[in-house]
């Protein structure tokens, strides 16, 4: 499994999202995983990689967590959550997309 974290350096939730990710890894009894992180700097390469804000998780190149808005860029992403929206999925969000089989 192939799991990816694209951020850019001016977003406050990535190391959020890292924190949530690498707890769901562990909870999913998947710690051996590596998150390979990716620092997106440019809006040229924002588009290229179809990054709909940070921060962004892939896992096997899908975002488990699809946007409506089809737009890309250097912000900041928010998502839905059990609690609202937030900055970041939450652990048990993060989970079910690490043991969720396409």
């Amino acid at each position: 499994m192939d799991i990816e974290l694209l951020y850019f350096a001016g977003c406050p939730n990535w190391q959020l999202a890292q924190e949530r990710l690498s707890k769901a890894l562990t909870v999913a009894d998947r710690s051996d995983l590596v998150v390979n992180l990716y620092a997106v700097e440019t809006d040229e390469e924002a588009q290229a990689l179809r990054f709909p804000g940070s921060p962004t998780i892939r896992i096997d190149g899908h975002d488990p967590f699809p946007s409506a808005a089809r737009t890309y860029g250097l912000t900041c992403r928010v998502y839905t959550t059990p609690d609202g929206l937030a900055g970041a999925p939450t652990v048990d969000q993060l989970v079910q997309a690490l043991t969720h089989e396409p």
